[in-house]
């Protein structure tokens, strides 16, 4: 798969649908004045992705077309934006079916969209590597544009914007050379429980998931504590999407260095490495040297995760079971989207700590899930396995 035809296929979706999340809240609150609406609107487009993502893993791992799948998956997103981008003339409850209906599509276009990135003879690291930066740009690249254009054309264009970049990524897939599994196709009950199965008692890929699972819970405590931590600086709140927006330009930086990188270390010696400095860094920028040092050292954090991240999807790949490999993909990055709410909703409960003290906590879980990889097996199946995949 091309590099510039990979990111071109997954940026847009990836990009609409982070735009979304941002520009459903601003819309629900400039035509009702609700903000709880609006955060219930979020909420449903995302859950559903949550419990979809071993049937859309299931799909995608047997279907004979899954281009087609993820084309459609796309174009229903699209419209679905669009449905939702009429709140107020659209009554709140097709709003939120609509949202529903996009959520259920999600993970088309994050894990199952991430196991299709090499084919078999492709140079999967390089492969994986640009899938990271593809998410990377993608959480930048949606938020960003929905900040420029809903105080300029409002909310509402911003969101029938997300649903036209979601559609012409529809239009990218066309371009793919998207290829179907060749492993023997069972039934849907059969194949999920068959990735269940895999996801749990494969060693290599338990301890890959647990990893990544709890790298994202560290990372879900990172805004609240930001948001702490600029209040007691400044006085003012807004100044925490520095410490934020530090976190996803460093990653944005190191995605995009990762695919030149050469190979020094394995991939799972990388991925518990890279997880460590992330959390050595955070732990670091809660030291209490001034809110610049702060955000310098997030900064760095966030450049530290590139490499680690680019290593559990290649590990994935090559670790999953040839039938169930869009299963470990949808499951895993379902897992990671619930573990990252999951630290957002624990710091906010805890939010009277000190901010200081809560990043140092996010570093800590970021240091535990580079700690975990210590159990990955030496004499796993290694970086290529049996899968015919260069890297």
């Amino acid at each position: 798969m091309g590099g510039p035809r990979q990111l071109a296929a997954s940026v847009p979706i990836r990009a609409a649908s982070s735009g979304a999340q941002i520009a459903i809240p601003i819309l629900a609150v400039a035509v009702t004045g609700d903000i709880a609406l609006g955060a219930l609107l979020v909420a449903l487009s995302m859950l559903p992705g949550i419990v979809a993502a071993p049937l859309v893993g299931a799909l995608l791992d047997g279907a004979r077309h899954p281009r087609a799948l993820m084309m459609a998956a796309a174009a229903g997103t699209g419209l679905a934006f669009g449905v939702a981008a009429g709140l107020g003339p659209v009554p709140v409850w097709a709003v939120a079916a609509a949202l529903v209906v996009s959520g259920l599509l999600t993970p088309f276009g994050f894990g199952g969209l991430s196991s299709f990135v090499a084919p078999p003879g492709s140079d999967a690291r390089r492969a994986y590597a640009l899938d990271a930066l593809s998410y990377n740009v993608s959480g930048v690249a949606g938020p960003a544009a929905v900040a420029v254009l809903a105080p300029t054309l409002g909310p509402r264009a911003a969101l029938i914007a997300m649903a036209v970049v979601a559609l012409a990524s529809a239009a990218a897939f066309a371009l793919l050379p998207v290829q179907p599994r060749a492993a023997e196709r069972a039934g849907l009950l059969r194949s999920m429980a068959a990735g269940i199965v895999a996801l749990s008692t494969r060693r290599t890929l338990a301890v890959v998931t647990a990893s990544g699972t709890l790298a994202e819970l560290g990372r879900g405590i990172m805004p609240i504590a930001a948001l702490g931590i600029a209040l007691a600086a400044t006085g003012d709140a807004s100044l925490s999407a520095l410490i934020v927006a530090a976190f996803a330009v460093g990653a944005l930086l190191g995605a995009a260095l990762e695919p030149l990188r050469p190979p020094v270390l394995s991939a799972h010696a990388t991925m518990g490495l890279g997880y460590a400095l992330t959390g050595l860094a955070t732990i670091a920028a809660a030291v209490d040297l001034g809110l610049w040092w702060t955000i310098a050292l997030v900064g760095l954090s966030g450049l530290c995760t590139a490499a680690p991240t680019a290593a559990m999807l290649l590990l994935r790949r090559t670790e999953a079971p040839e039938s169930v490999v869009a299963q470990v993909f949808t499951v895993g990055a379902a897992l990671r989207g619930a573990a990252a709410a999951l630290g957002t909703a624990i710091a906010g409960a805890i939010a009277g700590v000190e901010p200081l003290l809560l990043l140092a906590g996010s570093g800590a879980v970021w240091v535990l899930s580079g700690a975990v990889m210590l159990a990955f097996p030496r004499r796993g199946r290694g970086l290529t396995g049996a899968h015919p995949i260069v890297g």
